[in-house]
Order: C-alpha cells, then structure tokens, then sequence
C-alpha cells in the first residue's frame, strides 16, 4: 500500500544526495516512492510474509497475467493473452493461453510449469481463489486450466491478476506439494502443514520474474532501491526508462522528494496542507478512487465493544465528514452508504429500496448518548460513560505512527470520543505492527483499513469480516462471532455468505448476497468505516517523466494500489524520458 517504515533523517538526507547524485541520467530515469523491508528482515521469497515489497511496481519485475481497467471492463493482457470459460453454456473450467517466447530474468523459458507451481504453492497459503478452484492442469505448455468445484465469477480476477513465480526457483516446493496432495494430504495434514513451515524459511536470493525490469540485491539499499531494464524483454518498444529508482518511506520522507521534484509520482497520504504545497509548486494531483478508507476495529474479547449496540454509538458520537477533512482535506469523503463497500460500487450491487433501509450514521451525539442509555450505561461524575457492569469506557486506539494522514484522523477521533465521554487513547507503532497486534488480540480499538482495492464486492467483504479476524488461522483477531443471528435474515455464517457472494457466474444473480451483506454490516458494524478514500496522487510531469495521460483516460478510474494507472503507463509506453 502507500505505507511504510519511517526512514531517520540521516537516511532521508543520505537518500536526497543520492537522488541529486543521478541527476545526470535523469533522461532515462523515472522515480518513484514506495515503503519496503530491506534484508535481512526483507527477503525475496514473494510467497511468504515480510519480502522486499515492490508494491505497485512488482508488475514490472514479476509479471503477472494481466491488469485491469475498472472503468471498461478490459484487461491489459500481459503474460497470458487470451482465456475462455468452457465448456460454452455450463462452464467450470477456466482457460488461460500463456505468452509465447519469453524468457524468465534467469535465462530459463516461461510455460505453463510456472503457472501450476505458483497457485499450487499458493495452496500453502490459502489463497482464496482455491475456495474455488479444486485441481489446475496443465494442457501443454502455454495452456493452463483452472477446474471450478464452484464456479465463481471472481476466479478470472484471482488468477489473472497473480503474479506468476519462476519454477526455477521455487520448482523443489511446488513438486514436493505436488507428491503430497497425488498421496490425498490435505492443507490439514501434518505433512502439509511441515512443508509450509519450511517454504515460509526458504529465502532466494534474489527475485527473478518476466517484466522489463530486473532487481540486483546490490541495488537495494535502505534509502533508495534501483530495478534496471531487462535486455531481452519481450515487448522492448514500449519500455522508455532505464531504470527507475523506488525511494523508501512513509510521508514524511518522501514529502520533502516532491517539494524537490525529486520524486516522479507518489501514492502516500499526503495532509491537506502538504497538498496545498504541491500545488503552489505547479505539481499535478491526481484523485483516483481508492474504493477503501481507514475503519475502527474492535476486539470482541472485550466487554462492551462486542455489542453492536456500542458499535453503532461509537459511529454515531463521530464527525465522520470532519474527520475525513482534517485527515485528506478534498481526498477523502465520509460514506455515504456505511455497508463495508464504497459508494462507487454499492449502487451498482444494491437496488434503490435496499440503499433506502442504510442507516448513514450521520454525526449525532445525542442519538449515540440515546442508544448507550437505553442499554443501561450511564455518564460518570468525570463525564465519562460507565458500562453496565460499572466499568468506564476508557480504550487504547492503536494507529500506524507514520500514516500522516491516518494519525491525524486517529488523534482526531480519539479527541471526539474522549469529548463525548469514551475516553479515548490513541497510541501509535509501527505499520507492520498493527497487522500482527490485531490477530493475536493485543488491542482495544484498532486503525485499519475497510474494502479493498479489486472491483467485485467479494473482495471488500472478504476484508471487513475475515482478514483480520480468527477463522484465517491467524491468531484470535477481532474475534467477531461470524455465525450471528440477524433480526431480517435469521441466523447466517458470515463466512459462508462472503464466499458466497462471488458463487456462480451471473452478477445478476450475486446481487442478492451483495444484498444481503450489506443490510447486516449496516446494522452489526464489525467494524466502523470512518471514510472512502481518494488519491492525492502527486504528479511531476517535465522533470525527468512527462507525457502522463490526462485524468480522463480509463486507467486512472483504477485504485492506485490494486491496478496502478502509473504501473500501465510505464508498460504501454505512455510516460516518456524529458529529452
């Protein structure tokens, strides 16, 4: 995402004098900014947690299959070129023909081989798409099937969007999984479960994929990561750079990059005031939709945060369009619809009497003070609220401390709560920290984020009631109970209900568990989204990089952080050096 780990200043400065240091090939140079681990915590096993994240630029090292544009419906067809449902008027098979011709960054040939080891491998991590999938076949060696034990129109998405690994590189796992599962093991066996174990220690050297640009370890450092162009690329005429240099950190140390126009592009959060500096400068910002936003997490070990009652005060004692100015300033919008899903999608999901029965939570203390009265809470002499029980509410908000703009949202919320009479803490660490913190249950009330950056509404909910919660295997999470019983719809599995939104392969037919789903996280609020983010995307057009396409081309209609507009531009040619 746009997050990352805060660099020191001695850093930051190391990394200004390296940037004005390449100033003289600039001509062949585009920069841009992205928090990753460097070795050794950063590693380049891409399967496991903590590798050398390239973020949006991964797709120009290891490739995946295609990219999206949202607004059109169409692919970028990248390493596979073309793929088919079949058979025709009863499909469960999903197929893919594969590029022709290509080479890996090592030298070895791409095939369908590459294809099955990375979403096999991917089985040791429960990638979702196996909720879908039962078996992968090769048919020769650049046709793939994906056989459907439940066909689902979001699978496309889940395989095309993959970046395919080298079998050269991770072949030894994929063939040890392989004998595994002929011998009928399943993800619950011992020797499964060993083989995970040891996949998650593997650590290559380096990362070999079949984009146009390669990575050197040598190239890597805490400052400044350089990924060069690859020789024998397969599509040359559309790759302008030579290389392009990713600067690492959080807002704060990349700010002062595009105050020097030292950064190309940048997709951090940026507050209103920085933004406003930009603009002074003649830096362009663009505004994609991110079709997500930050959202309270709760742990439901916790009395009384594991009532929905709570919950739902919490959101009303919340100035959600105050909050989201102090944080984005004109970049971020208090939902509208408050189900868990963006407002760019809902109606498209959702009829016009189903978005009539959503409650907005429009800011009303005095509604919030109603509700927690009514279930039989009171305000202390000190004004705050005591619980039923007779404990005060009194919480720890963790937030990601180098978020600039999270943080501000963050003490921002704390201090209306606190206002309110919920006495509200807010303690920052680290980003990868939160995720850790949140599925092992060590917090109270969490920053995170709501929906997902993909189109279909599957995604979104997958994130808002599974991710961080403990039937993932992570640990106990929010521990929201995902079998509830519901006023409307009775009792309902959660979990069943995510996974069933994407059954099938009619939208239309969707629609009704979208429904559904949206109708029970209005009323339960498992978490509390606070706002719906929108780029504020720094554009420095004539520097080193021009030619960026204007805001009405198609890609921009992506979010910056699933299908990155810049990511397409750089492969189709579009950006080019400054001659």
């Amino acid at each position: 995402m746009f997050r990352g780990k805060k660099l020191s200043m001695g850093l930051l400065v190391l990394s200004i004098m390296i940037l004005f240091s390449f100033t003289a090939s600039a001509a062949t140079e585009f920069t841009g900014c992205w928090p990753y681990l460097v070795p050794p915590q950063g590693h380049f096993n891409t399967f496991a947690t903590n590798y050398v994240s390239l973020g949006m630029y991964w797709d120009l090292v290891e490739m995946p299959l295609g990219i999206y544009y949202w607004k059109t419906d169409d692919w970028m067809k990248l390493m596979a070129v073309d793929w088919e449902l079949l058979p025709e008027g009863n499909p469960d098979t999903f197929r893919i023909h594969l590029r022709q011709g290509v080479k890996w960054h090592d030298g070895t040939d791409f095939s369908s081989k590459d294809v099955l080891s990375t979403f096999y491998l991917g089985y040791l991590f429960n990638w979702a798409m196996w909720n879908y999938v039962d078996k992968v076949e090769a048919v020769d060696d650049y046709t793939v099937d994906f056989h459907m034990d439940r066909p689902s129109s979001v699978v496309p998405r889940y395989i095309l969007r993959e970046r395919v690994r080298a079998y050269s590189v991770y072949g030894k796992y994929y063939e040890d999984l392989k004998a595994l599962l002929d011998q009928g093991k399943d993800a619950d066996s011992s020797e499964i479960k060993q083989l995970k174990v040891a996949f998650s220690q593997f650590q290559p050297r380096t990362m070999i994929g079949t984009g146009p640009y390669t990575l050197d370890p040598n190239d890597l450092t805490e400052a400044v990561m350089t990924i060069k162009r690859f020789p024998t690329y397969w599509e040359p005429d559309n790759i302008k750079f030579d290389v392009i240099r990713i600067y690492n950190g959080e807002t704060p140390t990349v700010t002062p990059l595009v105050l020097a126009k030292e950064a190309d592009y940048a997709t951090h959060g940026f507050p209103p005031a920085t933004e406003k500096q930009f603009q002074e400068l003649g830096v362009r910002i663009v505004r994609p939709p991110t079709y997500s936003g930050p959202a309270l997490y709760f742990n439901n070990d916790l009395y009384p945060l594991n009532r929905k009652e709570v919950r739902q005060a919490i959101a009303y004692a919340i100035n959600k369009d105050e909050n989201a100015t102090v944080s984005l300033g004109d970049s971020a919008l208090r939902q509208k619809y408050m189900a868990g899903l963006s407002d760019n999608i809902l109606p498209i999901w959702l009829a016009e009497d189903a978005l009539g029965k959503l409650n907005d939570y429009r800011y009303d203390p005095a509604k919030a003070a109603e509700i927690l009265t009514s279930i039989g809470f009171k305000k202390g002499a000190n004004g705050v609220w005591i619980d039923d029980k007779g404990k005060p509410m009194e919480y720890d908000l963790m937030v990601q401390q180098e978020f600039a703009d999270w943080s501000a949202a963050a003490q921002n919320v704390g201090n209306q709560l606190t206002n309110f009479g919920i006495k509200t803490t807010v303690r920052g660490v680290t980003h990868t920290q939160v995720p850790q913190e949140i599925w092992n249950g060590r917090f109270e009330i969490a920053f995170q984020g709501w929906g997902a950056g993909n189109p279909h509404p599957h995604f979104s909910y997958y994130q808002d009631f599974i991710t961080y919660n403990y039937p993932q295997g992570q640990g106990p999470g929010m521990n929201f109970p995902l079998v509830q019983e519901t006023a409307e719809f009775g009792t309902i599995d959660l979990q069943d209900a995510v996974v069933a939104t994407a059954d099938g392969l009619d939208a239309e037919a969707q629609k009704a568990t979208v429904t559904k789903l949206a109708l029970i996280f209005n009323d339960l609020l498992p978490i509390v989204p606070l706002w719906e983010r929108y780029g504020n995307n720094p554009v420095v057009d004539g520097v080193r990089a021009t030619n960026f396409p204007p805001d009405d081309n198609v890609a921009w209609g992506n979010s910056p952080y699933a299908d990155n507009a810049v990511t397409m531009f750089l492969l189709d040619g579009s950006i080019v050096p400054v001659k």
